[in-house]
Formats: structure tokens, C-alpha cells, sequence
């Protein structure tokens, strides 16, 4: 790895630290020799923020750059911060010919020049769209570099579609968060260097191991309650840490508990930054509505509450509403119920999805519907360790976990039975490893409680 290894705790400086990476990642993507350049970013560490930068000095310096994000919503989030940054800069957006393409904030930017056609933004100083639009462009002149976000989440098979547009390029994503997704089977490409169903860094690795690999060693979402989890859990040979301290962050509530199961778990994660309220052992439907309810109940009162929280963002209190609330469930139809169970409740404007969806989000406070909760088997599926860790990573403050018992002795029962490829590599930590690990840390913020 080219970027420093961490400094000791007590003498750790996340602001010089992250400095001291990004730093050094500029230099290879701006003056290295190297056709790629790889980063890993933990959750919240400043990914996007990074993109934002390298796009701005590489056309500072003169250099056509190309940016390939994998959704709509992820460009034109780069693109509104892009304008942010620089309102001088001319960017350009390459969209598709769909009805209502691209978000409609960016009709109010002087600076930004819409198309389908990439011949159009030909001579702006930045484009960008996604890869599923990109993988169709043809007969263009080559960019001298590319800004690859999310390349985690991106298959090989497209990067392969889009790579002759671009003469180099800096890869940037989070290798924690889920795998990307196909709907066809690819057992049959299995272990080969090849694999299009594999993620564009892994292959892009397999072909050009020599490659500088860097990573962002401080989230600046995680609080200090959380980093340390997440890290051991689901990144063991990238750790990071917080870019916060204990203390630095604070939920407060005003107004005290009824002592009912959703307020002492309420307490305990406004206490301690984790929760997990838990449910009597039961096999259920995958939509539980005792645990729907559960979920429920918890957002209701952290609203009826009067939340409030204290960070290095403003340290005076600001209202915990409910935009800064999100629910995080495996399945759509688990969050088409929390949905219905929240409107029954009165509630509205709080975020429901599920993990794949909330990739990239972050709220104050999360509401995780566990993704083993009173199932009687652990499928591949329920097992992802990056399902999980999305569920886990999404929050500035607290996690609270509605869950039922015996997830500990289902994972026991059914341990990981994936068959072994040759070539593959192993994923580590599995998820069964990762959810007994985080079993083992919400155990000691148990609320029991039986609806």
C-alpha cells in the first residue's frame, strides 16, 4: 500500500491523516505513470469529496477528464458539488433520451451543458454520466483521464465497455459495501481472470496487480461509538478509525423515556451510539409485523421525544426530523410494511429502503430491520457481509437494531456452505464471521422486550 499506515491513537490526527492520503493519491493520479490508480474508501470517509477534488485539479491543469458513476442520482450529486466548488467550471452531463433524465437542479446552473449526445459536450473541461450511458458511446476522442466512482459497485463487464474511452484513470470506491449485481448467474465464469460479473477493481487487480492502491483511513460520518465496530467487522486488513472523538457527538432526548422496549432502546443508543432491541424467538413471515410494528414504534418515538443532536457540525442542538432518520430493511416488501406501519403511526418524511438502496446515504440516526430476524434458514443473501455492512454504516449518531432472538444459534446451525472455486478469491471476513461479530457488540446494548 502507498498510503501511510495509521499512526498510533494517541498521537492520531484524522485531519492530518486524510491529508496526508488524499495527498498522495493526487500526486499518483496527477503525476504518476501508472494507466490506473486505486482507492479504498472506508463508509463516509470523504469518497465523494475526493472525486470532487481530483476532478477539479485535473482540469485546472488542463486535463480532458471523463467521470463514470454508476446512477443517475450519484451524477448529479457530483455535479451539483462540482458547481459547488467551482461555478466558472464548465461541466458537462451526458444523459439518456428517458423522460426527466437528470435531476432538475441543474437547469439553474449557468456553468453546466446538458446532452444525450457526447458530441455536443465535446472541448468542456469535465463530463459526466454514468457507465450504462458511456458504455454507448462511440467514435469520440479518447479522454486523457477518467474518474471511476463507486468502481466497487461496478462489474467488470462494464468497465470493459467503457475503457477505450479513456487513456488513464483513478478508481474510487468503498470494497465493504455490496457486490455488484446481475440478474444472470455466473457460476460458469467463476475463478476466471475474466469473471464480468465480478467488480471492475477486482479484475482490473487480477490483470495489473502492480497498480498504486491507496485508502482513506478516516470516516468522517461513523462516530467513534461506531468506527471501531465496522472496521474490525467488516474491513480487518483496511482498518480505519473516526474522525470524531467520545464526546464529540451527542443525542440528546427531551423528553423522558415511558419506559416501554422502543424508549430504553432509545436511551441506551442515544447513550452509547448501539441499541438492539430484541424480540421473543419466533419464526415468521419475512414481512414480521410484530417487527414491523417494532421498527415502527422506535421511529414514532424518537420523534414524540424531541430529539436533538451536538456535533463538530454545529454545537448547538439541532433537531433530530424525521429527513435525518432512515430504515434500513433486506427486502423491498419488508420496507413497503415499515412504510405502511409508519403511515398508520403518522408518520411521514422518514427514509425507508433497503440496503442496496441506501448505499451511499447518511443520517443521523438509523432504524435496522436485521436482516436474519426470525428467519429459519441463513441464505447466501441474508449472509453478505456488505448487506450488512450498509445497514451498519449509515449513521452519525446511533444505530438501533430491531431483531428477534436466536440469530446466534441459526448462524451456528447453518455456517457458510459457499462451494470454494479455484482462482476465486475467498471474501474475508464471510458474513457469517461479520454478523456474529456484530451480534457479539449489540448483546451489550440488549433491550428485551415483548410486544
Amino acid at each position: 500500500m502507498t498510503t501511510e499506515a495509521l499512526a498510533p491513537e494517541a498521537g492520531f490526527d484524522p485531519g492530518a491523516a486524510a491529508g496526508r492520503a488524499t495527498d498522495a493519491i493526487l500526486r499518483d493520479t496527477l503525476h504518476g505513470t501508472a494507466r490506473g490508480v486505486v482507492v479504498d474508501s472506508p463508509p463516509g470517509a470523504g469518497k465523494s469529496t475526493l472525486v470532487v477534488r481530483a476532478a477539479l485539479e485535473l482540469a485546472e491543469a488542463g486535463r480532458p477528464l471523463m467521470v463514470v458513476a454508476q446512477t443517475n442520482a450519484q451524477v448529479d450529486d457530483l455535479v451539483l458539488r462540482l458547481a459547488e466548488k467551482n461555478p466558472e467550471l464548465p461541466v458537462g452531463r451526458l444523459h439518456s433520451s428517458d423522460t426527466d433524465p437528470y435531476d432538475k437542479a441543474l437547469d439553474a446552473l449557468d456553468n453546466v451543458r446538458k446532452s444525450a449526445k457526447a458530441a455536443d459536450l465535446a472541448g468542456l473541461d469535465v463530463v459526466l454520466s454514468t457507465a450504462a450511458k458511456w458504455a454507448h458511446v462511440k467514435g469520440v476522442e479518447p479522454w486523457r483521464h477518467a474518474i471511476v466512482d463507486e468502481a466497487y459497485q461496478m462489474r467488470s463487464d462494464a468497465l470493459l465497455a467503457v475503457a477505450g474511452l479513456f487513456e488513464r484513470a483513478l478508481f474510487v470506491g468503498d470494497p465493504g459495501q455490496l457486490d455488484p449485481f446481475s440478474i444472470v448467474g455466473s457460476e460458469q465464469w467463476a475463478g476466471l481472470s475474466y469473471d464480468p460479473s465480478a467488480s471492475a477493481v477486482t479484475t482490473l487487480l487480477a490483470h495489473n496487480p502492480e497498480l498504486p492502491q491507496h485508502r482513506l483511513p478516516v470516516s468522517w460520518r461513523l462516530p467513534a461509538s461506531a468506527a471501531p465496530l465496522v472496521s474490525d467487522a467488516f474491513y480487518p486488513f483496511t482498518p480505519f478509525r473516526s474522525g470524531t472523538g467520545h464526546g464529540d457527538r451527542r443525542l440528546t432526548l427531551g423528553v423522558a423515556s415511558d419506559g416501554s422496549g422502543p424508549d430504553r432502546v432509545i436511551d441506551e443508543a442515544a447513550e452509547s451510539g448501539w441499541g438492539l432491541l430484541e424480540l421473543p424467538a419466533r419464526h415468521t413471515p419475512r414481512t414480521d409485523p410484530e417487527a414491523v410494528r417494532a421498527v415502527a414504534l422506535v421511529v414514532r418515538r424518537l420523534l414524540d421525544r424531541g430529539g436533538a443532536a451536538v456535533s463538530e457540525r454545529s454545537p448547538e442542538p439541532v433537531p433530530l426530523t424525521a429527513d435525518r432518520i432512515a430504515v434500513g430493511t433486506a427486502h423491498r416488501d419488508q420496507a413497503a410494511a415499515v412504510r405502511a406501519a409508519l403511515a398508520e403511526l403518522g408518520v411521514a418524511d422518514v427514509t425507508v429502503d433497503t440496503a442496496n438502496r441506501l448505499q451511499g446515504r447518511e443520517y443521523d440516526v438509523t432504524v435496522v430491520l436485521h436482516p436474519l430476524s426470525g428467519r429459519p434458514d441463513a441464505t447466501a443473501f441474508h449472509l453478505e457481509t456488505g448487506r450488512l455492512c450498509v445497514l451498519a454504516s449509515r449513521h452519525r449518531h446511533a444505530c438501533i437494531v430491531v431483531c428477534r432472538a436466536g440469530v446466534g444459534d441459526l448462524l451456528d446451525d447453518y455456517p457458510s456452505t459457499e462451494p470454494v472455486q479455484l482462482g476465486t478469491l475467498v471474501k474475508f471476513p464471510d458474513g457469517w464471521e461479520a454478523n456474529h461479530a456484530v451480534l457479539a457488540h449489540l448483546a451489550e446494548h440488549r433491550v428485551r422486550w415483548r410486544p
